[in-house]
């Protein structure tokens, strides 16, 4: 049932939002959690989906939806790889990307990320890929983004990235969350003029895997699929003047 219901409701504002033409999403990070559960609900909604991934061979369950699907393409992706962002972007030149999902994301080593024991290599292995990956792929793709009807990109950024928020631990993960923020809205503000919509979303306490990385033993309030679900439906509804502040999947804006 409550597949159902999500499914319904993506059907009626996303097909709404292409029906004439198919809107196209590219996801990074798409082999698992939350970028799986985007290309998931994307494909259901009828949208093309470019999903991509570090290792597509390894990435069974999206090989499977892809399988079921023509409109899922499944791309190799590392992030922190210039030259297979740019061969990537070439491949698709032309072709109008509405919505790019920043999703791909690690959290790194925790104990070299702690005082006394700071890794100058996990520092750069973590902001490679949660800061620089991010800007690098909008950057690559900004043409494409311009040329779609609802240019929109979307950062997946945390509360742990949230300066009011800032706790102990993951000291490298939480600034990248913060870096990649800022740098997607100076990105922003540059395409503004062009219509992009920057939006940064978090998707609340959600049950997945890098929530268990991190060690969190408090209550999950909902699934990924829920919060995803949520995400996509603030996607939907932005517009530069709803995007100023990060918000949750549940529609509530947060402090950075």
């Amino acid at each position: 049932m409550k597949r159902m219901l999500i499914a319904t409701a993506l059907a009626a504002g996303l097909f709404a939002a292409g029906a004439a033409q198919a809107a196209t999403a590219l996801i990074t990070g798409s082999n698992r959690g939350l970028g799986l559960e985007f290309a998931k609900q994307y494909a259901a909604a009828g949208w093309d989906v470019i999903a991509t991934a570090r290792n597509p061979a390894e990435a069974k369950e999206l090989q499977a939806i892809a399988a079921k699907n023509k409109k899922v393409a499944v791309e190799k992706l590392d992030v922190t790889d210039l030259a297979g962002i740019n061969a990537l972007a070439a491949k698709y030149k032309g072709k109008p990307i509405d919505v790019i999902i920043n999703n791909a994301g690690m959290l790194g080593d925790q104990p070299k990320q702690s005082l006394g024991k700071l890794d100058r290599d996990v520092f750069h292995q973590v902001m490679d890929t949660n800061v620089y990956g991010a800007w690098a792929v909008t950057e690559a793709f900004r043409d494409n983004l311009v040329a779609s009807q609802q240019k929109k990109v979307i950062g997946l950024t945390s509360l742990m990235g949230s300066i009011n928020a800032a706790g102990p631990g993951h000291t490298y993960y939480r600034a990248s969350k913060a870096a990649m923020s800022m740098g997607l809205r100076a990105l922003g503000s540059e395409m503004r003029k062009q219509g992009v919509v920057v939006g940064l979303l978090a998707p609340c306490v959600a049950d997945t895997d890098m929530l268990k990385e991190i060690g969190y033993v408090g209550p999950l309030t909902i699934t990924a699929e829920q919060a995803v679900a949520g995400m996509i439906k603030v996607i939907e509804g932005l517009t530069p003047e709803t995007s100023r502040k990060p918000i949750n999947c549940d529609g509530k804006p947060f402090e950075w």
